[in-house]
């Protein structure tokens, strides 16, 4: 298995654009005048359907967001590694309703197909930078180590 790519600035700026792309592509898709149906259905439960997705659609890119805000304030240096680490972990997410999103159109489904693929694009970053960050020594363990060298002498 390739050894993950480490996250840097240029990454979360990248991925940080595309989130605002997409994101905008949601609110656009999901959002409407209360009381109208903006399919021209009156289908109580493609209308379900529709609010529900949207909700989780929105939720995910929410967290998306805020997992890269978070990676840009540890870069510019207004979030400790510590606190990334404590606080910046990517949610695990429950997967849509298979039966729902057959109700929406299919502009809908790709839409919501795009967001979970950038999400767990995201997630397999996470994953790659907390596994990596696990094998290397705390700041603890690290003073141990001097600690310990100076003592030997």
């Amino acid at each position: 298995m390739a050894q993950p790519v480490p996250i840097n600035p240029r990454i979360v700026e990248s991925l940080y654009g595309e989130a605002l792309a997409l994101s905008d592509h949601v609110r656009a898709a999901f959002s409407f005048p209360a009381g109208s149906d903006p399919e021209g259905r009156d289908d109580d439960l493609a209308r379900i359907a529709l609010s529900c997705e949207g909700l989780r659609t929105t939720t995910r890119m929410m967290h998306a967001v805020a997992w890269l805000l978070n990676h840009r304030a540890h870069f510019t240096g207004d979030l400790s590694e510590f606190q990334l680490l404590r606080y910046g972990k990517l949610a695990a997410l429950a997967g849509g309703d298979a039966e729902r999103q057959a109700l929406l159109t299919p502009e809908v489904r790709a839409l919501i197909g795009a967001t979970e693929r950038f999400y767990d694009r995201l997630a397999r970053l996470d994953r790659g930078y907390r596994e990596r960050e696990a094998y290397a020594p705390s700041a603890v363990a690290r003073l141990r180590d001097r600690l310990g060298r100076a003592l030997e002498h």
